[in-house]
């Protein structure tokens, strides 16, 4: 079996910038492509937001955001019309501001 140092071994006779340049070429493999939603999900999310709006529960939401996926935990304070953005706090009072366009899921949360 052979054991070497792997990558380890090359990045000595590498130039910084292509080292870095790897680097980079690696993070954005982790990076996540943001899904387009139909027009039934956006129907079902609309319902769901309407709900948790009026009865003050609750959500889950997922959205896109620096090409991640991230998830918000938390009551819908209120629904910013201009900037088109939900105002969302958590369980530890810090408001989230939330693009609507980059919203991609909204569930009800039992806690």
């Amino acid at each position: 079996m052979i054991r070497d140092r792997g990558r380890i071994k090359w990045t000595s006779m590498m130039l910084p910038e292509h080292v870095k340049l790897l680097r980079d070429w690696v993070k954005e493999d982790g990076y996540e492509q943001k899904k387009e939603m139909d027009e039934q999900q956006l129907e079902l999310m609309n319902e769901t937001l309407s709900e948790a709006i009026e009865f003050d529960q609750f959500v889950t939401i997922t959205h896109y955001r620096n090409r991640n996926y991230e998830i918000v935990i938390g009551k819908i304070h209120y629904w910013d019309e201009l900037a088109q953005k939900l105002h969302v706090v958590d369980r530890f009072d810090e408001v989230h501001r939330i693009q609507i366009d980059a919203i991609t899921d909204i569930r009800m949360t039992n806690l």
